[in-house]
């Protein structure tokens, strides 16, 4: 699946490569980013962000998401990009063969921001020469999200 058109993609995937860069990752040594695109065409993007306290770390996704309310977007996500990797010699993420996508936890919290708009992005895993489309629908069914506290 992926409604989104390709160049839009392959830009949506280079903002999450670049978001990876800035990651803080000194414990895991996996660099994560993540890019948000709105349907007005703005992209926000994330990077993981690591603790000495390991549960206080935050996931590119969820960073991401946390940028975009600060900026006040409510709904209009489109497309979400997440890439991730080991660094190499000069700290760019080297992408895997399998994609990376999503946690639990980050699912949850894009499904609330899509679910203000009304809309299913789709999460594009980016791999070492591919990308793996899937709506956010298929990665979190059946989800909680506000319509269930009406």
């Amino acid at each position: 699946m992926s409604g989104l058109p390709a160049a839009d993609a392959a830009m949506l995937a280079m903002a999450a490569r670049t978001a990876a860069r800035r990651a803080y990752a000194p414990y895991s040594r996996f660099h994560v980013g993540a890019a948000l695109m709105f349907a007005d065409g703005a992209i926000v993007t994330g990077s993981n962000v690591e603790n000495a306290s390991y549960g206080l770390s935050l996931c590119a996704e969820a960073h991401a998401v946390a940028n975009a309310m600060g900026e006040g977007r409510r709904g209009g996500l489109i497309a979400v990009a997440v890439a991730g990797g080991k660094p190499d010699a000069v700290g760019e993420a080297e992408l895997g063969p399998e994609a990376v996508m999503p946690c639990g936890r980050c699912r949850q919290m894009l499904h609330e921001l899509a679910a203000l708009g009304g809309t299913d992005p789709e999460v594009i895993g980016v791999a070492a020469g591919s990308m793996l489309h899937v709506p956010l629908s298929s990665l979190l069914p059946h989800a909680f999200g506000p319509a269930n506290l009406a």
